[in-house]
């Protein structure tokens, strides 16, 4: 016996299939939307449907930009110091950073993690790039702002690793930021402290 409509349910499904959202919650959302005007289910499917035609990725730092930009704003300004390169996991850990008004460096996203139990290795990340980036823009020190997890400290060991003996200091956002916290989830005040007190490796 149909108990929901298809539509309904399928709208259900849909958003169980978002990470932290469990069957409850969906349920709550989809009810929301189903009680509420059309305008604003009409406003949530436009803005899914331009999502991947209209966002892309920055070639030198691959921060999201606009469809048909080459470059981020947060690369090309000239405020921003490209011999200061803060190495991210994901785009959103940018934006962590930047409400710090701490850094005016610029950005590096690896677009992930090294983590061989999710099948993510070091080819998979923006590493060789990271790496092309210090010798093209002559950097002077990289700040390795992964997570405080084992797969951030993991992946900022390889980068170590990886960048060799090549002149640029590299250095840790210190350990203001507790063991297993995102990035995106920690606090300004926080984030700047962990800023200020980077570490350096050797």
């Amino acid at each position: 016996m149909q108990v929901l409509p298809p539509a309904l349910e399928k709208l259900i499904d849909a958003l169980g299939n978002l990470p932290g959202v469990g069957p409850r919650t969906a349920e709550r959302y989809a009810y929301y939307l189903l009680k509420s005007d059309g305008h604003k289910s009409a406003e949530l499917s436009d803005a899914l449907s331009q999502l991947h035609k209209n966002i892309s990725y920055c070639k030198k730092t691959f921060a999201l930009v606009e469809e048909g930009m080459e470059l981020s704003d947060l690369y090309t300004d000239p405020a921003r110091n490209k011999q200061i390169v803060a190495v991210v996991a994901e785009p959103f850990d940018i934006i962590a950073l930047e409400k710090t008004h701490n850094f005016s460096g610029t950005y590096h996203v690896l677009g992930g993690l090294i983590s061989p139990i999710d099948g993510i290795g070091p080819e998979q990340l923006h590493i060789e790039e990271l790496v092309a980036r210090i010798d093209e823009d002559k950097v002077e020190e990289i700040i390795l702002a992964t997570n405080a997890s084992v797969e951030g400290e993991s992946t900022a060991l390889y980068i170590r690793k990886q960048i060799g003996d090549r002149n640029v200091k590299v250095s840790r956002l210190a350990r203001g930021l507790p063991i297993g916290l995102d990035l995106e989830y920690a606090d300004q005040i926080t984030l700047s402290r962990a800023l200020e007190g980077r570490q350096l490796l050797s």
